[in-house]
C-alpha cells in the first residue's frame, strides 16, 4: 500500500506537549508512514555559530556537543521509562555528537572549513532529531527506525549548500529501502552525492527532503503539520480576519514561497508536480484530525472571484542598479553582468531595465557582493552604480491575475489612496503574480491596503 509522507518541523518538537501531539498525530494515520524531521528549533542556527566560533577556539567542540545532549535530554528521560530502550537512544545520539566533535575539532586544528564539511556539520540537528524521536516513538509502541539518506540512498547532484535530488539514481533505492510496514523516521535538510558527500538541500530545505521522498516511494501525499492555520490570504500579524486558502496550485503555493510566505520551502512542490502529488498542510495546535487538511496544493487550478488568492510580502530582496543614458541599448551590458554574477554563485532573481537603467533585483545577503563583482567589469555605458536595499516586496498571487483586466488598477488606487509610493512593478513574468517595490517603512500599509481592497471590501 502507498505510504504517507509526514513532514513535522523543528517548531513541532520545542517541549512536552508538542511531542504528544506529535505522538497523537502519528496515531491517528494508524498506517506505515515515511516521518521527516527538522532539526530542533534554533539548533541549525547554533551549529552555523559553532562552525564559525571552531575556526579560532578549540573548546567550541566539548561545549557545543554539551549543550546539544543537554538540549533534550530531560524530555527523552520523560517519555523513555524502559531503561534498554532510554540507553539504546542516548547511545545513538552520543555516538552523533562524538561524530560532530571531532569534525568540529578538526576545524580548530585546521583554521577552516570546505563547503563539504560544512554541510555535513550543519545535517546534525537534522540527524539528533531523527533518533530523539524514533526512540520516543518506540517508547509509544510504534515499530519505529532511524533511516538516514546516505543509508537509503537519496542522492542528490552534488552541489554544496543548495541541492537538488536526482530521481534517476534514488528512487529505486530509496522505495527499496522504505518498503516494509513500519514507521521510518527520516532527517530532513541533506542528502548525499555519488561520492556520500553530504550536500544541504538549501536553507529550510527539510520541506524539499521530504518531497522528494514524496516522489521516491510514490506517496499518495505529503503531508506537512505547522504551527499555523495553513495558507492564509495575508499574514495573521498584519491584517485582521485573513481568509483560509483551502485550494492552491503547485504554481501558486511556489509563488508564495517565493515571495515571502513561510509555509513551505519554495521548491517543495518542483519534485511532486508531475507524479500530481497533492501537499496537504495541517496545524499541529488544530483538531489534529489527519483527514481534513486546512490547505491541499495540487495540480487543480481555480480562479475565484477576487482573483487574487493572497498577499504576501518579503523583507529579503534588494537592487543592485545599473545607470547610464545608453545602458538599455548598449549591447552585451547585461550578458556580461549576469555571466559575472553566475560565476560569483549569486542567483537573479529578477530584471527590470529601461533606456537610462537595469535593475536587478537580488537576495539582500548577496548585495554587496554583486557591488564588488560588478565595479570590476569593464562597463563603458555604465556610469553608476548603485544599491538600493531600503525596500520590501509585496505581492498579489492567484490564478487570473494576468487574464483578468482591472486588477494591477486596482492594486495602484489602493495604494495610492494610502499615500503609498510603488517604486517598481512587475507584472507577466508569471500568469499568477503581480509585484511591487516599496519601501520598507510602507511595507505592512502596503498588505493591509492591497487586502482591504481585494478581501475585507
Amino acid at each position: 500500500m502507498p505510504k504517507i509522507v509526514v513532514k513535522f518541523g523543528g517548531s513541532n518538537l520545542r517541549s512536552k506537549e508538542e511531542i504528544h501531539r506529535i505522538i497523537q498525530v502519528v496515531r491517528n494515520y494508524n498506517q506505515p508512514l515515511i516521518v521527516v524531521v527538522s532539526a530542533f528549533y534554533g539548533v541549525t542556527n547554533y551549529l552555523i555559530e559553532a562552525l564559525e566560533q571552531a575556526r579560532h577556539d578549540e573548546s567550541v567542540a566539548a561545549r557545543s556537543t554539551q549543550y546539544l545532549f543537554d538540549l533534550k535530554i530531560g524530555i527523552l528521560k520523560h517519555f523513555i521509562t524502559d531503561q534498554k530502550l532510554l540507553d539504546e537512544t542516548v547511545a545513538a545520539v552520543q555516538q552523533q555528537l562524538a561524530d560532530l566533535g571531532k569534525y568540529l575539532q578538526g576545524i580548530a586544528l585546521t583554521g577552516d572549513a570546505s563547503k563539504g564539511l560544512e554541510d555535513h556539520v550543519l545535517s546534525y540537528g537534522e540527524r539528533l532529531s531523527a533518533i530523539f524521536l524514533t526512540g520516543i516513538l518506540k517508547s509509544q509502541g510504534f515499530e519505529a527506525r532511524s533511516s538516514f539518506p546516505e543509508a537509503i540512498g537519496l542522492y542528490t547532484d552534488g552541489e554544496f549548500g543548495n541541492a537538488s535530488a536526482d530521481f534517476h539514481l534514488s528512487t529505486n533505492q530509496v522505495r527499496e529501502s522504505l518498503s516494509e510496514d513500519l514507521i521510518y523516521v527520516v532527517p530532513g535538510f541533506y542528502g548525499v552525492s555519488k561520492e556520500q558527500k553530504t550536500t544541504l538541500f538549501g536553507r529550510g530545505g527539510s520541506d524539499y527532503a521530504a518531497a522528494a521522498l514524496a516522489r521516491c516511494i510514490g506517496a499518495t501525499s505529503l503531508d506537512i503539520w505547522k504551527d499555523v492555520n495553513g495558507f492564509l490570504s495575508s499574514d495573521p500579524k498584519l491584517v485582521s480576519n485573513p481568509v483560509l486558502i483551502e485550494q492552491l496550485s503547485y504554481n501558486e503555493a511556489a509563488e508564495l514561497a517565493y515571495f515571502g510566505a513561510k509555509i513551505l520551502h519554495p521548491r517543495t512542490v518542483e519534485p511532486l508536480t508531475d507524479p500530481r502529488i497533492p501537499i496537504r498542510v495541517f496545524n499541529i495546535y488544530g483538531t489534529l484530525a489527519v483527514t481534513a487538511p486546512l490547505t491541499v496544493i495540487s495540480r487543480e487550478k481555480s480562479v475565484q472571484s477576487g482573483v487574487v488568492k493572497s498577499v504576501t510580502y518579503s523583507d529579503d530582496f534588494g537592487l543592485l542598479k545599473l545607470k547610464g543614458p545608453g545602458v538599455g541599448l548598449k549591447p552585451g551590458i547585461l550578458a556580461k553582468v549576469t555571466t559575472a554574477l553566475h560565476h560569483a554563485g549569486i542567483n537573479i532573481s529578477s530584471v527590470l531595465t529601461s533606456q537610462i537603467s537595469i535593475n536587478i533585483l537580488l537576495a539582500k545577503k548577496d548585495l554587496q557582493n554583486a557591488f564588488a563583482v560588478v565595479s570590476a567589469i569593464e562597463l563603458s555605458a555604465v556610469g553608476k552604480l548603485q544599491i538600493e536595499d531600503d525596500i520590501s516586496i509585496v505581492a498579489a498571487v492567484g490564478h487570473g491575475i494576468t487574464d483578468n483586466y482591472g486588477i494591477a488598477a486596482r492594486i495602484f488606487t489602493a495604494l495610492a489612496s494610502d499615500g503609498i509610493n510603488v517604486l517598481m512593478s512587475c507584472s507577466g513574468a508569471s500568469p499568477i503574480v503581480s509585484y511591487y517595490l516599496v519601501q520598507s517603512s510602507d511595507r505592512s500599509g502596503a498588505v493591509k491596503a492591497i487586502h482591504r481592497e481585494f478581501f475585507e471590501k
